[in-house]
């Protein structure tokens, strides 16, 4: 459901990043693309495609609407 949508991610040691979920396995690892990273000072940097490994994430939250 959350496939080709875009999420917002919120990561251990503060971290914050925005993208479109392309891919993802049993372990929760996601493969996000387009992706902008929201430092803590409120900088915002575009990182393009990234594997986030799925024990630092904290909260996934789609910011298209699903359904």
């Amino acid at each position: 459901r959350y496939m080709e949508k875009k999420i917002n991610l919120k990561l251990n040691g503060g971290r914050q990043i925005q993208g479109i979920l392309r891919g993802f396995d049993p372990f929760m690892n996601l493969v996000v693309d387009e992706c902008i990273e929201e430092t803590k000072l409120g900088e915002r940097n575009q990182i393009g495609m990234v594997v986030v490994r799925g024990n630092s994430i904290i909260l996934l939250e789609a910011l298209d609407r699903i359904g």
